[in-house]
């Protein structure tokens, strides 16, 4: 329950003791925000006290009478502005005209409310302010968490960017000051590893752009007729170099089409991230097995290795971005920390989900589903079929 501060300013006892009858056992249910708001209501006399009451306690409205002994309605209003509170004021006035009314509101007054008024169109004037301050609690709240994450997720990339840099550059001043005498083959292995640093930051960056399109909203998507065993078998081919090295064998079980409509790059994204991360994290002679199957609402991708695995622990913060699996086993092992954050959301686009299932020294099996339809998206072949039928009537 949001409780929202009403001051009502106003030299009429019988107007003010009205209203705070009115609103102080006031309910009001906003579901369209998912709120609900009471009241707690403070009175003035004149404009005056009224400063000073706002002064020790800003209201989150302000009911405000034009015609005042002594200051006006409309100097508090000019005093709010220029004072730059955060409040919403309803002008009330019984000399109801287009004048007033264009004159307080340029003033800065929310709402105009013409005396005498009913409790009716009192109720229906407050709830209509409150519906405004609750948006604004949400817009600031949402602004502030915003800004956390935006500090968090710089905080987390410069740190991630921190630790290659500095290796880079201590190998670099060592191979300018010579300081390896005339081991060429300490200054290769060096550049060498420079060089792996340097890829990693790369797929850091492709990863962090990967995420901020799809999070934007911004990434343009080309949906096609797509046969997903086509983008599993490049993104096999594409890491067999790697898996090779470690004698890691890689098979493909997909023995009938899985057609979907699809960004291939969306998928490319999903079976890369997959495949490279049951190669990275596999033990050398290991096994990755990724299938690809469909039914008649999705398609879907699994991928299972025999690498490391993981603990509950760990399985439970997985897809948070940068978050990275640290331990002995994989201190050696580069990684963004956001390529399973970008494969679920990805993920989402499709209707889809993902899941896993994993055992420390075992290995580890993710599943991704992507529906053929998401809700919303018509069915291509659906389509197809309807406009033959058509044809053929």
């Amino acid at each position: 329950m949001n409780e929202l501060r009403v001051l009502v300013i106003d030299d009429e006892l019988g107007m003010r003791l009205g209203a705070e009858r009115v609103l102080s056992g006031l309910t009001i249910d906003l579901p369209d925000v998912g709120e609900q708001v009471r009241f707690l209501v403070a009175q003035a006399e004149s404009g005056e006290e009224g400063l000073e009451k706002i002064a020790a306690a800003v209201p989150d409205l302000v009911l405000l009478d034009h015609k005042l002994p002594g200051m006006s309605g409309l100097d508090v209003l000019d005093r709010l502005t220029a004072e730059k509170r955060d409040v919403l004021t309803i002008m009330i006035t019984a000399y109801a005209s287009l004048e007033t009314a264009i004159s307080a509101t340029k003033r800065g007054a929310y709402d105009f409310l013409a005396k005498p008024f009913t409790p009716a169109e009192l109720k229906a004037a407050v709830r209509k302010a409150a519906h405004h301050v609750m948006l604004q609690r949400q817009a600031r709240r949402l602004a502030e968490e915003k800004r956390q994450v935006r500090f968090q997720f710089i905080s987390v990339l410069a740190h991630e960017l921190k630790a290659p840099l500095a290796a880079i550059e201590g190998y670099l001043r060592i191979i300018k000051d010579r300081s390896a005498g005339n081991d060429q083959a300490a200054y290769d292995q060096m550049l060498d590893r420079s060089l792996i640093r340097l890829e990693g930051m790369r797929k850091l960056i492709v990863d962090l752009l990967d995420l901020t399109r799809i999070e934007s909203g911004q990434k343009q998507r080309d949906l096609k007729d797509l046969d997903v065993r086509e983008v599993a078998r490049t993104s096999i081919e594409t890491l067999l170099p790697s898996a090779r090295e470690r004698n890691i064998a890689v098979r493909l079980h997909a023995d009938a089409p899985a057609v979907l409509s699809a960004d291939r790059g969306e998928i490319e994204i999903i079976l890369n991230n997959l495949v490279s991360n049951a190669v990275k994290y596999n033990r050398n002679g290991g096994q990755v097995d990724v299938t690809v199957r469909a039914d008649e609402q999705s398609v879907t991708l699994e991928v299972r290795d025999t690498g490391i695995g993981m603990s509950r622990e760990d399985l439970e913060r997985l897809f948070q971005d940068f978050v990275r699996i640290k331990n002995e086993k994989t201190r050696n092992i580069l990684g963004s920390g956001l390529g399973l954050s970008t494969l679920k959301k990805l993920a989402t686009l499709y209707g889809g989900e993902v899941s896993v299932t994993s055992e420390p020294d075992v290995g580890s099996t993710f599943t991704v589903v992507l529906r053929k339809r998401p809700d919303g998206q018509k069915d291509v072949h659906a389509t197809r079929d309807d406009h033959r039928m058509a044809e053929g009537n």
